[in-house]
């Protein structure tokens, strides 16, 4: 008598049944297999979605981030990501890990500013130095006089004044938004110490030895003075 033949073995089913958040409660959505709390996993997520963090801006994110750094730093080094969290000038941003001896898929790409944030940068660290080096506990600036220098940088071929004035407008918006110059009232803006890790002072200074090397003498020695 043979045996009789077994029964197939059904495949088991390659999907996870969600679980109903009821009988999870620290689950923040169905089927959730996160295990951070859910304002870490804020913050983490604000990290990867903005160029910068601020502890003025943010201060609740940036308690939760210096309460819980470890495990964040955790999360953004599985995606080859690292975290710089620089307590004194209370700012956190994240850095593209990049090795020769790993293969490291790039996940951060590089968001360049245009010819007229960069411009305008380079003034704004300018004015900074100055106060920071005068002891001013703080840098300001209007609008007007950011214009007043920046215009001097563009050629005829960056089109009229008018076209020149809305890109620097445009780009004190842009750098409003990411927190280094804050508008304390229309046209006036407090420089942050944000500034400092945007533009190093050697970035400053080879920006400011290319400027001058496109810029007529007299023109140089002008800002020089103002500078000074």
């Amino acid at each position: 008598m043979t045996d009789a033949p077994s029964a197939p073995v059904a495949d088991e089913d390659p999907f996870i049944d969600a679980i109903p958040m009821e009988d999870d409660p620290d689950a923040c959505f169905a089927g959730d297999r996160g295990v951070l709390d859910p304002a870490v996993r804020r913050v983490l997520v604000r990290l990867l979605q903005r160029r910068f963090l601020l502890a003025e801006r943010s201060r609740e994110d940036w308690k939760v981030l210096l309460d819980s750094q470890q495990v964040i730093e955790s999360r953004l080094h599985d995606l080859f990501v690292r975290l710089v969290v620089d307590v004194e000038r209370g700012v956190a941003y994240k850095q593209q890990v990049r090795s020769e001896e790993v293969d490291v898929p790039i996940l951060l790409r590089d968001e360049a500013y245009t010819r007229a944030e960069t411009l305008v940068l380079v003034y704004l660290r300018t004015v900074f130095q100055r106060e920071s080096t005068a002891g001013e506990p703080a840098a300001r600036v209007d609008v007007e006089e950011v214009e007043q220098t920046v215009l001097s940088y563009f050629s005829e071929a960056d089109g009229d004044v008018a076209r020149r004035q809305r890109a620097i407008r445009a780009a004190l918006a842009r750098l409003r938004q990411e927190g280094v110059v804050d508008e304390e009232s229309e046209g006036r803006y407090r420089i942050s110490p944000l500034v400092e890790i945007v533009l190093s002072a050697d970035r400053l200074r080879e920006l400011n030895d290319w400027l001058r090397a496109q810029t007529p003498t007299d023109e140089a020695d002008r800002r020089e003075e103002d500078a000074s």
